[in-house]
């Protein structure tokens, strides 16, 4: 086979809380991948929510150009499957397969018949103990073909099995660090404790299909791409555009140069991914991709892809539109519905959101611009909008995400963003989810 095999192994809800980025959270086979490939210290979601992440990195679009502006079980769905990555593939002779999780169908849709691809591996749910046999079963068949395969893992997903500190100590909740910008409670490090556990299993199913990809003989000709969709499903984390809900890990081995252990520090996003396929495949790129690939920069030929990436959020639980843009030094975030208010619907239900409730989370103030130096205010905590020292600072990056939602049409400069057809959100009032309209993102 002339082109390489291309593999997306994706997990839920996970950020950068993995082995390599230097966490308590024992991820060996991340850890043997990013010493063999090359780790992207600075990768960055195009959204904090599920199903417009995924949308943006299998689309190479922006989640408002492609209309996955919410969740998928929620109604939403692409306006285009043509522009989905399999149809680019599928042209240059490649097997499209799927395994598991991808979120960019309406509930009870068949993902195969929904979006096109041509296989989908029997696996009884898409948590890592089905998938990872899956695949390596599949990758263990005879290939006459290369293939892509999109095998997204269910954890690292609420609900959280139970961490067993006995057999694993740091599992142990009384020695466990939270996660920022968490208080450190209780609640919250049994909570972080047992995402632990989550990521042991999403670890082992990586562990997995790296052993099949060896055993077959694959492996050099198998372009690995392990990411995150987003951050993690804590409060204050996912579904937010500060780095805690958009900055997610990304390692990569294969062929094109990813490899030799190398991190990279360069600001990228997983827009990026679609583009990179392409330039490693030798497959023509679509005229709408958004992102750029990542080789020149593995390649040496640049120092940086982007002055500038971009982020955004419409819906989650409820409507409430969001859009950032951040370069290496600033974060410049906007809102665009006029509340004064934290909008406790869009934290998925977890003990942190509990303890935050618990202290009157839902009276804390909040901005409708803001802008955040990110060296001395890596928390983004302190808002600097405003501030006359900054101005040019602000304006340049007030400029820079007008551009970008002209440049992508983006809906909201004609006013709100409408729900689909047949697509549901929670009443924008609500301060807590009930069991039977519950975001699962």
């Amino acid at each position: 086979m002339d082109r390489p095999n291309i593999i997306f192994m994706h997990s839920h809800n996970t950020g950068r809380y993995i082995q390599p980025y230097g966490h308590a959270v024992p991820t060996p086979n991340l850890q043997r991948l990013a010493e063999e490939g090359v780790t992207f210290r600075n990768a960055f979601a195009a959204a904090p929510t599920c199903s417009p992440s995924r949308a943006a990195f299998l689309t190479g679009q922006f989640a408002h150009e492609s209309g996955m502006t919410g969740l998928a079980h929620r109604g939403w769905a692409l306006n285009d499957v043509k522009k989905h990555i399999i149809h680019t593939l599928v042209g240059a002779g490649y097997e499209t397969v799927l395994c598991g999780v991808e979120h960019t169908a309406p509930h009870g849709n068949n993902q195969a018949n929904a979006v096109g691809y041509e296989r989908v591996l029997k696996a009884k749910t898409s948590h890592a103990e089905f998938v990872g046999p899956a695949v390596s079963d599949y990758l263990r068949e005879d290939h006459k073909k290369p293939f892509f395969i999109s095998a997204g893992i269910y954890e690292t997903h609420i609900p959280f099995p139970d961490p067993e500190p006995d057999q694993h100590p740091q599992e142990d909740p009384r020695y466990t660090l939270v996660p920022r910008p968490l208080p450190d409670h209780p609640g919250i490090r049994q909570e972080m404790a047992a995402f632990k556990r989550s990521a042991r299993n999403m670890d082992d199913c990586v562990g997995q299909i790296l052993d099949a990809l060896d055993e077959s003989g694959l492996a050099d000709s198998t372009l690995v791409c392990c990411f995150s969709d987003h951050g993690l499903q804590f409060a204050r984390n996912m579904c937010n555009l500060t780095d805690h809900g958009i900055a997610v890990y990304l390692v990569t081995r294969g062929p094109g140069g990813f490899e030799g252990g190398r991190v990279e520090d360069a600001v990228v996003s997983l827009i990026d991914l679609f583009p990179t396929v392409c330039d490693v495949t030798g497959v023509d790129s679509p005229a709408w991709l958004r992102g750029t690939s990542l080789l020149p920069l593995i390649e040496g030929e640049v120092d940086r892809l982007h002055e500038e990436v971009f982020a955004e959020v419409s819906y989650h639980g409820a409507y409430e539109p969001q859009r950032c843009v951040r370069t290496d030094r600033y974060k410049y975030i906007r809102r665009f519905d006029n509340r004064d208010k934290v909008l406790i619907v869009n934290a998925d239900d977890t003990p942190s959101k509990e303890v935050l409730i618990a202290n009157d989370w839902a009276e804390q103030p909040r901005d409708e611009e803001m802008l955040f130096d990110l060296v001395f205010d890596p928390d983004e905590s302190h808002n600097l909008a405003g501030d006359a020292r900054l101005r040019e600072v602000e304006e340049d990056l007030r400029d820079r995400l007008d551009q970008w939602m002209a440049d992508t049409k983006d809906p909201l400069l004609e006013g709100p963003v409408p729900l689909p057809e047949g697509a549901y959100a929670n009443h924008p009032d609500q301060t807590s989810v009930r069991e039977d309209t519950i975001v699962r993102g």
